[in-house]
């Protein structure tokens, strides 16, 4: 393990004094137009634990913009509580989901639900999971993850976890939270910059830039055992880390051979491949969901613009033309999209590529977008911004109807970046 200065340290779970205004806090700026009406009964069993897995499972439904709650009276249904459909319906809800907290044979507790749809008066599906007190709230993401995917038809991402750096009191976190801000732990603490955070593709490593070797200097952090390997620490700037979706290489940017240019590297550092030859300065490098081409902004053509090039190099093809700056380029995972930053009239804005039909529409009407992160079900895009004058998250649904803001009460939020999947 590369031996830590004592200028950075590492933790290993949240900070016991101080730190726990890092946890990040949402708000609803925007919902969709048509929300499915949805009623999650109180669970039964351990009244502690459940009403930590039903309130989860309520907030995250509702934080989606997808779902409106049924108010539910105070209802306590088990997973085979027999149901009056009509009386649910008459409330209003076309989904109902029941459940409860107990022990498993073995003596491990188990969160179970069962879903209903109230209007066909049938059981949708349901399923088990085994948690701990520790892990309750991870329970009701996949009790959310399950119904989102009942009534939706794609991937829930409430289990899935998020990274982001906060400055605070001169000091600079890389903190891993939930999707929905909350359960935050610190990874790593500095008192010099953190930049570029992101996710291996199984979620268990974080590929970052750190300044604590008074330079950029890339890494690669296992989450896990939190030890970390150099990857790029070459003559000038090591930068922009992005990983290959087999997780075997990273595109990387390095200037050791004069201007900002693309470069792959093995997960371990070795195996180093030049893949762009150009006068200008190529950077912010983003494989494809089919690792067959990576997208990158240069400004070869004279102005900052999104390019494409092959996975291991060759001609690259100009992506955007629209306008005079467009940077940051990141492919939904779907491969159907494009996010990327775009200033228009002063203001740098988030904006998404259809790439079937190369239209551009931008999705929020801030100043100062930067650093887009798809979810992994392509449906919500995590952005850094500015409200304040202090650095916040929001969150967009690709086609801009769903907003949140994800901030901290004492310190700039930035860098955010959503994980994969959970495993």
């Amino acid at each position: 393990m590369h031996r830590i200065t004592r200028r950075c340290f590492l933790v290993f779970g949240l900070l016991a004094a101080g730190l726990a205004q890092a946890q990040l806090s949402i708000e609803i700026t925007g919902a969709g137009a048509n929300r499915i009406p949805v009623a999650i009964a109180d669970f039964l069993g351990d009244p502690t634990a459940s009403r930590v897995v039903t309130a989860t499972v309520r907030s995250d439904l509702e934080r989606s913009g997808l779902f409106k709650l049924v108010e539910t009276s105070g209802a306590a249904l088990d997973e085979n509580s027999p149901i009056n459909h009509g009386d649910w319906k008459s409330k209003g809800a076309d989904a109902l989901a029941s459940g409860s907290l107990g022990r498993s044979p073995d003596g491990r507790m188990e969160a179970r639900f069962r879903l209903y749809d109230t209007q066909k008066a049938v059981a949708l599906g349901g399923a088990a999971y085994i948690t701990s007190n520790e892990q309750l709230r991870i329970a009701g993401h996949r009790i959310a993850d399950y119904i989102y995917e009942k009534l939706t038809g794609e991937k829930g991402v409430f289990s899935t976890r998020i990274a982001y750096v906060v400055k605070t009191r001169g000091q600079f976190l890389l903190q891993i939270a939930d999707a929905d801000g909350q359960g935050a732990a610190t990874a790593l603490t500095s008192i010099e910059p953190i930049i570029s955070p992101v996710w291996s593709p199984d979620g268990s490593k974080l590929a970052y830039v750190s300044f604590e070797k008074k330079k950029p200097v890339i890494y690669v952090h296992s989450l896990a055992s939190g030890q970390r390997r150099i990857v790029a620490n070459f003559k000038g700037s090591n930068s922009a880390p992005a990983w290959s979706p087999d997780g075997r290489r990273l595109a990387v940017v390095l200037s050791k051979d004069g201007n900002s240019q693309l470069y792959a590297v093995n997960a371990d550092g070795s195996g180093l491949q030049r893949l762009a030859q150009s006068g200008g300065i190529d950077t912010e490098p983003r494989f494809a969901p089919d690792g067959a081409s990576i997208y990158f902004t240069s400004d070869r053509g004279g102005s900052p613009q999104i390019y494409r090039i092959g996975a291991n190099g060759g001609d690259a093809q100009r992506v955007t033309f629209e306008g005079s700056y467009n940077v940051s380029p990141r492919p939904s995972p779907d491969g159907k999209s494009l996010a990327f930053i775009a200033r228009r009239e002063g203001r740098f804005q988030l904006a998404v590529m259809d790439l079937a039909s190369r239209q551009v529409q931008v999705l929020t009407d801030s100043h100062k977008d930067e650093s887009p992160s798809f979810a992994p079900n392509s449906r919500m895009i995590l952005i850094a911004t500015e409200v304040g004058g202090r650095g916040v998250l929001s969150a967009v649904s690709s086609d801009g109807r769903i907003k949140q803001r994800l901030s901290v009460a004492a310190g700039d939020v930035r860098e955010p970046a959503w994980g994969p999947f959970y495993h």
